[in-house]
């Protein structure tokens, strides 16, 4: 056993958090989340794990739902997860002056309480350029680049443990991308776990920062034809969603709502 000392770990959060990603596990997806469990669980005995996390949940949700039922749960060898806002950040409605002043209320609230217990906090940057070489990717880019700059300024406020997306350990490719190229695919998030293995001192893979070799040259008949299935697979459904006022996670349940004896 190693001198890590957290036995629990809570999740909270959106997608990312939850892991969705192109591998299921017994029904569930597992995520970067469940794979820094699995050597936290290794380190430490009794270990337990919660992920309260709800893919397409936007600032103020993880806030209402997620962050009573954490702290429910907070005992003083606790460390805490929060990754929400990239999902205000990408609507078309994106109002800056709303969402940032909204992360930062939470993420202060949330470490005035894990003090109080002497538990931890973990916040993440966002990745600013994978997609960058699209319109819409551009105008994200310069909204996460804001977002990114405040998560910056509040994990040194708050003495988080912080991520960092941006910091050259996580090449940047889109092949770490899942089809719908919005969320990681298995590659992903093995190498977002052993980003944040590293940050907590345990054992990590350190071929997470290599890059992936050169791309072969895209067939550009496939890519018409891929492009074309991705656009009736995932971005119809997202505008009809978000037309109709609706999130993919209405009525979802979080996979782990409660401290569970880690593994299953």
């Amino acid at each position: 056993m190693s001198s890590f000392n957290f036995k629990n770990f809570i999740v909270l959060g959106d997608s990312f958090s939850e892991g969705m990603t192109d591998e299921l596990i017994n029904g569930q997806f597992r995520g970067w989340a469940d794979r820094v469990a699995d050597v936290m669980a290794s380190q430490v005995e009794g270990f337990r794990y919660a992920n309260l996390a709800v893919r397409g949940k936007l600032i103020h949700q993880v806030v209402s739902d997620q962050v009573p039922a954490a702290l429910q749960l907070i005992t003083s060898d606790t460390l805490v997860s929060f990754h929400a806002g990239a999902n205000d950040v990408i609507r078309p409605n994106y109002k800056a002056e709303v969402t940032l002043p909204s992360y930062a209320k939470a993420v202060r609230d949330l470490a005035a309480e894990l003090n109080k217990y002497g538990a931890k906090l973990m916040l993440f940057t966002v990745q600013e350029s994978a997609a960058a070489n699209t319109r819409t990717g551009a105008i994200w880019n310069v909204r996460f680049a804001d977002f990114n700059k405040q998560v910056r300024e509040l994990a040194a406020e708050t003495n988080a443990i912080l991520n960092e997306a941006n910091d050259g350990r996580y090449p940047n490719d889109i092949r770490f991308l899942a089809f719908d190229r919005l969320h990681l695919n298995t590659e992903g998030h093995h190498r977002v776990a052993q980003g944040v293995l590293e940050n907590l001192g345990l054992p990590f893979d350190s071929g997470y920062k290599i890059p992936l070799p050169p791309a072969p040259k895209e067939n550009p008949i496939k890519k018409k034809i891929v492009n074309a299935l991705w656009i009736a697979t995932f971005v119809i459904p997202w505008l009809i969603r978000r037309l109709r006022g609706k999130s993919s996670g209405d009525g979802r349940q979080p996979k782990y709502p409660t401290l569970t004896n880690w593994p299953l």
